[in-house]
């Protein structure tokens, strides 16, 4: 990661632009979803925790160490910053979240009877008010706010390991699914354009690759083991606040215990498989 090649930075770039897009995926499937609908994307948020949750823990969390280590020549040493790093981007999501009101917080999942209200044909005033709208919006910038470290996160991981920074981002992509659905929903039923709609959502989804870039400009003249020790041991903090504050509640919200532990281990697994993979292939 010391000496990065344009290729490298620009595969990194590209994977938090597709994660980013997911948001758009979101508001058109807000658009056509049905009533109980939710099987898929249930286990699909269960498989982005499972994932997120294995490699902080196995890969993410292990290269915060070594690069600690390498400094110190100690292992307790290295333990401890590590141990400290990873409780400071646990604290630095919880103070994102904490700051933004929970009506309009995306770590808030939406429950199937709110889903459907919103998605009523009625042409009350109570669908088509400034307050929705203003709810859409407000929820688009709430969005923006946390996905830019989901975007550095994603961006860290792909710049150090390809084939993990695939991964997370797919599983950064599924949960960016709902959070798509929670913008366009009542931006569409406040204003009755699906344009309109789509695009807040694909602008809010745009913050992850901007967070990304940001972060690595902000960081490129302080480049170093650590540098990356910090990064690695926050980015892993993230990750598992995201996990566990948002993907599984909302996993259950959509789906149900078994549907959620199905996902949780299919990430899991596939992110174990993937880890394998690089090593030995």
């Amino acid at each position: 990661m010391h000496n990065i090649s344009v290729e490298t930075f620009l595969f990194a770039t590209m994977l938090t632009f597709l994660a980013g897009f997911a948001t758009s995926i979101g508001a058109i499937l807000a658009f056509f979803s049905r009533k109980d609908n939710y099987f898929l994307l249930s286990i699909g948020m269960g498989f982005s925790a499972g994932v997120m949750i294995y490699v902080s823990f196995m890969e993410i969390l292990v290269k915060s160490r070594e690069s600690f280590t390498q400094i110190y020549s100690s292992e307790i040493t290295g333990e401890i910053l590590t141990i400290i790093c990873f409780f400071l981007g646990i604290i630095l999501t919880a103070f994102i979240d904490k700051i933004i009101p929970e009506d309009i917080n995306p770590h808030e999942p939406k429950s199937n009877n709110q889903l459907q209200e919103l998605k009523s044909d009625t042409k009350s005033s109570l669908l088509r008010n400034s307050k929705l709208r203003r709810t859409g919006i407000f929820t688009a910038i709430a969005i923006a706010i946390h996905n830019f470290p989901e975007g550095f996160a994603t961006f860290v991981s792909a710049l150090e390991n390809p084939t993990i920074g695939i991964t997370i981002a797919f599983a950064i992509a599924i949960h960016n699914i709902p959070e798509g659905m929670a913008v366009s929903l009542p931006i569409y039923h406040a204003t009755g354009e699906k344009k309109k709609a789509f695009w807040y959502a694909t602008i809010s989804g745009l913050a992850e690759p901007l967070g990304a870039i940001f972060g690595f400009l902000f960081l490129l003249p302080f480049m170093g083991e650590s540098t990356l020790g910090i990064i690695f041991g926050i980015v892993a903090g993230i990750m598992v606040y995201i996990s566990f504050d948002e993907l599984l509640p909302a996993s259950r919200v959509y789906g149900n215990a078994h549907t959620t532990i199905v996902g949780i281990s299919l990430g899991m697994f596939v992110m174990a498989i993937s880890l394998v993979l690089f090593k030995f292939v």
